[in-house]
C-alpha cells in the first residue's frame, strides 16, 4: 500500500439521523473527514486528474449520502461513506471521521465522533 493520501475535512452536511425521534424530525449537522490512502504518483507524474481521485465529486457523493436516507446509528453512517470512498478505484484504504456535534447528550461535550478505517478487499 502507497503511503501518499488524500484528505477531505469538515465536509458539512445537514442529515436526520439518530434514535430519538426529534433527530429525525429536525435533523442537524454532521462533519465528515474522509482520507482516502492510494498511490498519487501517476497523477503527479502527468499533471492528470483522470489518475487520481477528484475529491470535489467525493465530496458531493458524500454529502448526498449524509443528506439521504436515515439510519439510527452514525456507526451504519461511517460504513456508507467509508463504502462510497473505496468505491473510486484507485482507493486502497479509507479512513472516515463522522462527528455528531449537536448529539443528544445531557452533560457538556466537545464532540461525538466515529472513525471506520476499511481497506479494498
Amino acid at each position: 500500500m502507497s503511503g501518499d493520501s488524500v484528505s477531505l475535512r469538515g465536509l458539512r452536511a445537514r442529515g436526520r439521523h439518530g434514535c430519538l425521534p426529534a433527530e429525525r424530525e429536525l435533523g442537524q449537522e454532521f462533519v465528515v473527514d474522509a482520507t482516502l490512502y492510494f498511490d498519487t504518483a501517476p497523477a503527479a507524474a502527468g499533471d492528470d486528474l483522470g489518475k487520481t481521485v477528484d475529491y470535489g465529486a467525493l465530496a458531493v457523493r458524500l454529502a448526498a449520502i449524509v443528506e439521504g436516507e436515515p439510519v439510527n446509528l452514525i456507526e451504519t453512517l461511517a460504513h456508507r461513506l467509508a463504502d462510497a470512498c473505496l468505491a473510486a478505484e484507485l482507493v486502497e484504504e479509507v479512513e472516515v471521521r463522522v462527528h455528531k456535534p449537536a448529539a443528544p447528550v445531557t452533560v457538556p461535550f466537545g464532540d461525538v465522533v466515529v472513525t471506520v478505517r476499511r481497506r479494498r478487499r
